[in-house]
C-alpha cells in the first residue's frame, strides 16, 4: 500500500509536521464533535447587518505556470526549481552512500529523494499520540522504505527473485504488496542504494519517479494479454509509455503526484475512478476497439471520481493523449496550495467539457470522437481463484493477508512458478499476486505451493476482500497500527461469519483498513472503509480506533457506478473492535436487505442506528 505517500504529504520537514498535526487537529475536533452536548454548542453568529460588508478578496494567483508564471509561491516549488529531483541520484550514489545517513542535507532527505522513491520510515516506538507532536527529526528513523514501481504489475521470475533477494539481503526480510503495482521494501540504508539498483536494474526493474510530484507507476491489467475475455492488451502502450517519458525532465516536476491506469479487461480491473489519467476498453460502432477517457480522480482527505470526457481514443492515439494530459496539469495544475495542487481540483474547477476543449485545442491540434461508455463489469477485477487462460493454460490469483508478505515468501513464489514452467508473475490493485501460465495438470499444486507461502488462492471472503495501508509500523503519518489489526479481524471474522456468509449467499463485503486520514487504503470506496484516529473506549480511555465510512464503491458486476461512502455522527470502533462491529453490522444487512441489495446499497439507504 502506498501509504506515506499521501495526497498530504508535503515535501518539506516543516510541511510533513504540520500535515501530521492537522490529522491529529482533525481527529481532536471530530471527537469533540461526538461528545454529549456537542450538537447544542455552536458558534456565535452575528444578525444580519451587524458586521459590515468586506470588499471582495482580489483572486490571487494559483501558481498556473499558463496562467500566472513560473516564479515559485511556496518552498516546495521554490526547492523543485533549484534542483531537479532526478539530479539527486548521482549525490547518492557518490556522497550520500558513502558517508551515510547523517551526510544527506534535508532538502534532498525529505524532498528529492522521493523522486527515487525512497522515503525515511518512521522510528520504532513512537506511539500514535505523538504523530502531530514531534518533528519530523525526531519521528523518522534513518533507515528507509524503498518502492520499486512494476508498471503494468507484470514481472518475471527473474525480477521477482532479485526482489527477493534485495529484500532478504538489506529489508530484514521485508516486502509489501501495494495497492498501486509497487513492491516496497523497509530498513533500507542509503549506503546499499547502489547495490540495490545495481541489482534492480541488471533486470529491468526501476525505482525511477516511484514517488514524487511525477508520473507514478502505470496501473495495468495482471491479465493483459491472457485473459480470455480481454477486448484490447494495452501492454506495448505501457511500456511505450514508460520508455519515452518515465524519468523525462520534461515531466519530473508536476504539481504533484499523477497516477495513471490503463486497462484492456471489462472487469475494469484498475480502479479507473480513482486515478489522473485512466483508460477503460470499449468498442466503437464505427471506429472498432479502443479507449473511452477518464480524468481527475482521487481520494486522500477529499475524494473526487473521475469524469469520463466522452471521446473516443484509438489505441496508436493513446501515448501523445497521455503527454497531452500530462502537460495539462504540469502547465495548468494549481501549484501555489498543496493540499489542491492535484488533477482532480483543476479537473472540479474546469469540468469534462472545458478540459476535453483545452486537450483538443492546445495540446493536440485536432477533435477526438465522440465514444461510448464501458459496459458495467460481469465479473470481478481482483482476478482471485483458478482462471482458464485463452491458451488452455491457467492462471491463479492469491491473497496474502492485507499485501503483506516477505522476501523469502516472494523467492518461493519465484522458485514454485519456475517448477511449472511459469515465467511470469502479476501484481494486482488489490494487493494480490497471480501466477500466469500454470498447466492444468499443476493447478493443485501451485494452489498448495501457494497456501504453504502465505498466499490463499481460495480465500474467505474477508480475506479476499480485505486490505490496509502500511499504518503505524513504518508511516509517519499514520496514526494507528494496520497490518496487523487488519490480519487479526480477517481472521476472527472468517470464524465468526465463514459459514453464515455461504448461508446468506453474501458477496463479499469490501473492508479497506487506513491508519490516518488520507485513504491510501481507499476507504472512501469501501463497503467499509475504516479511518484510523484516536477513540474513546468504554471507559473513556484514548485508545487506536477508526471512523466508519460506509457504502462506498467503485464500478463492479454489483454496482453501476462509482460512488463514495457515508459516515454515521459518532460511528467509531475500537481498533480490537473490528470484527465485533463488521459481524454486527453484516447480520443487520442480511436480515434488512430487500432482495439482491448489496452491502452499499442497504448502508447508504439505512437508519444511522441500524449502522452502530
Amino acid at each position: 500500500m502506498d501509504s506515506i505517500d499521501s495526497d498530504t504529504t508535503a515535501d518539506g520537514a516543516a510541511a510533513e509536521s504540520g500535515q501530521r498535526q492537522r490529522a491529529a487537529t482533525s481527529t481532536r475536533a471530530t471527537q469533540l464533535a461526538d461528545a454529549p452536548g456537542a450538537a447544542t454548542r455552536r458558534p456565535a453568529t452575528a444578525a444580519a447587518g451587524d458586521r459590515p460588508a468586506r470588499p471582495a478578496r482580489a483572486a490571487r494567483p494559483n501558481g498556473q505556470w499558463k496562467v500566472d508564471g513560473k516564479e515559485p509561491l511556496n518552498v516546495n516549488e521554490t526547492l523543485k526549481q533549484k534542483d531537479d529531483g532526478l539530479n539527486v541520484r548521482q549525490r547518492i550514489e557518490s556522497i550520500y552512500a558513502l558517508g551515510g545517513f547523517d551526510s544527506i542535507p534535508k532538502e534532498d532527505l525529505h524532498g528529492r529523494f522521493r523522486w527515487w522513491g525512497l522515503y525515511t520510515q518512521r522510528k520504532p516506538g513512537i506511539d500514535g499520540g505523538r504523530t502531530a507532536q514531534l518533528e519530523t527529526e525526531e519521528i523518522e528513523d534513518s533507515y528507509f522504505m524503498l518502492r520499486v514501481r512494476v508498471d503494468g504489475g507484470a514481472l518475471t521470475a527473474e525480477q521477482l527473485r532479485v526482489i527477493a533477494g534485495i529484500s532478504r539481503d538489506f529489508g530484514r526480510d521485508t516486502a509489501d504488496i501495494t495497492d498501486r503495482h509497487n513492491i516496497q521494501f523497509h530498513w533500507i540504508d542509503v549506503v546499499d542504494m547502489p547495490e540495490i539498483w545495481r541489482r534492480l536494474e541488471s533486470v529491468g526493474l526501476q525505482t525511477t519517479e516511484a514517488c514524487g510530484d511525477v508520473p507514478r507507476v502505470i496501473l495495468g491489467s495482471p491479465v493483459a494479454g491472457i485473459a480470455k475475455d480481454e477486448v484490447i492488451d494495452p501492454t506495448e502502450i505501457i511500456d511505450e509509455i514508460v520508455r519515452r517519458y518515465v524519468g523525462d525532465p520534461s515531466f519530473s516536476n508536476l504539481p504533484r503526484k499523477y497516477k495513471t491506469a490503463i486497462t484492456g479487461h471489462p472487469s475494469l480491473d484498475v480502479v479507473p475512478e480513482i486515478n489522473d489519467f485512466s483508460l477503460v476498453p470499449v468498442v466503437h460502432p464505427e471506429l472498432g476497439i479502443g479507449f473511452d477517457l477518464w480524468v481527475g480522480g482521487g481520494l486522500s482527505t477529499s475524494a473526487h471520481l473521475a469524469q469520463r470526457l466522452g471521446t473516443f481514443l484509438a489505441p496508436e492515439r493513446v501515448p501523445e493523449v497521455w503527454v497531452a494530459v500530462t502537460s495539462i496539469f504540469r502547465d495548468y495544475g494549481y501549484r501555489r496550495l498543496r493540499n489542491r495542487a492535484r488533477l482532480k481540483y483543476l479537473m472540479a474547477d474546469w469540468g469534462a467539457e472545458k478540459f476535453r476543449q483545452v486537450l483538443q485545442d492546445e495540446y493536440l491540434g485536432y477533435e477526438l470522437p465522440d465514444g461510448p461508455p464501458p459496459p458495467q463489469p460481469t465479473r470481478s477485477g481482483d482476478h482471485v481463484g483458478v482462471h482458464e487462460q485463452k491458451d488452455g493454460n491457467f492462471y491463479i490469483g492469491a491473497a496474502p493477508h492485507v499485501g503483506r508478505t516477505s522476501g523469502s515468501a516472494l523467492l518461493g513464489v519465484a522458485e514454485l512458478a519456475e517448477s511449472v514452467g511459469s515465467n511470469r508473475i502479476r501484481l494486482t490493485p488489490y494487493q494480490k499476486l497471480l501466477v500466469l501460465d500454470v498447466p492444468g495438470d499443476d493447478v493443485e499444486r501451485v494452489v498448495e505451493g501457494l497456501r504453504e507461502l502465505g498466499f490463499e488462492a481460495r480465500p474467505g471472503s474477508f480475506r479476499r476482500s480485505t486490505m490496509a495501508c502500511t499504518g503505524i509500523e513504518y508511516c509517519k503519518l499514520a496514526i494507528v497500527e494496520t497490518k496487523a489489526t487488519a490480519t487479526t479481524a480477517i481472521n476472527q471474522l472468517e470464524e465468526r461469519l465463514g459459514s453464515y456468509a455461504d448461508e446468506h449467499k453474501l458477496l463479499p463485503i469490501t473492508l479497506n483498513v487506513n491508519g490516518c486520514p488520507n485513504s491510501c487504503a481507499r476507504i472512501q470506496t469501501a463497503d467499509i472503509g475504516l479511518k484510523g484516529q484516536l477513540v474513546l473506549d468504554d471507559d473513556g480511555e484514548q485508545v487506536p480506533g477508526f471512523q466508519v465510512h460506509l457504502g462506498g464503491g467503485l464500478v463492479s458486476e454489483q454496482r453501476a457506478e462509482a460512488g463514495v461512502g457515508r459516515t454515521v455522527r459518532g460511528l467509531k470502533v475500537t481498533a480490537d473492535g473490528i470484527a465485533d462491529y463488521v459481524e454486527r453490522v453484516t447480520r443487520r444487512y442480511v436480515d434488512g436487505r430487500s432482495a439482491d441489495e448489496t452491502f452499499a446499497a442497504w448502508a447508504l439507504r439505512a437508519e444511522d442506528d441500524d449502522l452502530r
